[in-house]
This record gives structure tokens, sequence and C-alpha cells, in this order.
């Protein structure tokens, strides 16, 4: 990528790590990076040298969600609107997804927050690896919008209903170890092991027959919407496209919510 890319990658025998590298920003999803990353997974999930893909941030973030600034019309859009089909957008199942769907795991290494959208980005990884300064939370109810990008399905499957309903109503944020303890992610690790021990786990499966791999990942999708999950994506869809504030509280709250997020995460 070129030196003003706002996503990095580096293969090595069959595994792509790719970075988000917005850190004045906290790797906050502005349009561009959203396009950018979207247009890396497509061409990873092309390319017959990758076989497994790492996601994670330039430190201290993972993400820190969508840029508020640029969604409440405080800075100009990034980037040019793309036209359906070609970026991010809501597909017919109602989830609005971040990563295309590839035949490939995608390995999310958690190095700091991921707050909100970068919390739904997290949950539209394969699994996930966290390191010890990995933070979570959903912060949509304390700005004034709706999720539309699987919070309240994604979240619910991987850590209970009644785990996701109080970290979506408060807005705390939850630790590495909590997040181990209820079901989020799969590890914890120091944070100088986090991308060693996800690209050991990416090794791993790479080592593995690809027909195989391709196939089993396959078959966890479909046995995961089996169950009406499509439905409730469509109905999260629905009100985050009907919710009647929109996205015109986001300038009034979006410093409480900053300063919150500091003062729980020093």
């Amino acid at each position: 990528m070129g030196s003003d890319a706002l996503v990095i990658v580096e293969v090595d025998d069959g595994v792509a790590t790719v970075v988000l590298d917005r850190p004045e920003a906290r790797n906050a999803l502005s349009r561009a990076l959203l396009y950018e990353l979207w247009d890396v997974v497509g061409t990873l999930g092309s390319d017959p040298d990758v076989d497994a893909i790492v996601l994670t941030g330039t430190d201290p973030a993972f993400s820190a969600g969508i840029d508020l600034k640029e969604a409440a019309g405080e800075v100009p859009p990034s980037a040019p609107l793309r036209g359906a089909g070609q970026g991010p957008e809501r597909g017919d199942n109602g989830l609005f997804r971040f990563l295309h769907v590839i035949d490939k795991p995608v390995i999310g290494a958690i190095n700091g927050v991921a707050v909100t959208g970068g919390m739904e980005l997290a949950l539209q990884c394969t699994f996930l690896v966290a390191s010890q300064r990995a933070r979570f939370a959903d912060t949509h109810a304390r700005v004034g919008v709706m999720p539309g990008g699987g919070m309240t399905v994604l979240m619910a499957q991987s850590m209970g209903v009644r785990r996701a309903i109080e970290l979506s109503l408060t807005g705390n944020f939850l630790t590495a170890e909590d997040a181990l303890r209820y079901g989020l992610v799969n590890h914890v690790v120091p944070h100088d092991q986090l991308l060693p021990v996800a690209q050991k786990l990416a090794a791993d499966i790479v080592s593995n027959d690809q027909q195989g791999v391709a196939r089993l990942l396959q078959h966890y999708r479909q046995i995961a919407t089996a169950a009406t999950l499509d439905d409730a994506h469509r109905l999260e869809g629905t009100m985050a496209e009907t919710w009647e504030p929109g996205i015109s509280q986001i300038e009034h709250r979006r410093s409480d919510v900053t300063a919150r997020g500091r003062a729980q995460n020093p």
C-alpha cells in the first residue's frame, strides 16, 4: 500500500496481516478507511497466496467506531460516496457489512478499545484474540443512534442476551478478561504477544486442507442463520434505518461520550 494508505497489509506464508492505520483518530472508521478496508479484504479474499487474515489496529486502539465528526458533518466526507455493491452496505439479510464475506477466516486481533462500530467490526470477524489492553463497549445509546452493524445480534450470540442488553443500555466498557469469561473472545494474551499468537493461529489454519477449511467455514455460517438470525439482522437494520432522531444528536453528545470513554480507560 502507498504511504498515505489507511490500511497496511503484509503477507507472510499464506497469512495476511491487515492493520487499520489512523492512530491519530484511534482508527475511527471514516468513509475512506471503510472503503479501503472493504477493498483490501475483497482483494485478499481472491488472492491464491492468502489463506487466512489477521485484522488489527495501530496502537493504542483497535477502532473507536464510526468517525463521529464525519458522520455529524463537522468535517467534510473523506471519500466520495460509492454506488451500490462497491463498498460496505446493508445486505439482503439486513446486516450492514464492514467486511467482504470471503471463504477465508478473518481473525480479529483486538489491541485496544473496540467501541460501537469498532466493536461491530470485531464481531464480524470469524473469531477474536484480545490483548490485555483490549476494551469493548457499545455506546450507541449514549450517542443517541441505533446499531445497524449486527451489535444486538452478534453480541448476544457471542455472550448471551442479558449481558448484551446490559452493555448496550449502560454503554459501560468490558475488560479483556471479562470478554474472555463471557465468551466474546477466544484468548487474552499479553499485549506484545497479540500478533504472534493471532498469526500462529492463522498459520495453524493455513497448514490444513484449504478446501476443507472453506467448507467448514461455510457450514458454520449456514447453521448460524438456520435459527432465523437473518430475521434478527433485518429487525436491527429496520430499527437503524427508521430511528427518527437519526444522527442528529451525534455532534451534541460526542464530547460527553469521548470524555466518558477516556475516564473509563485511562
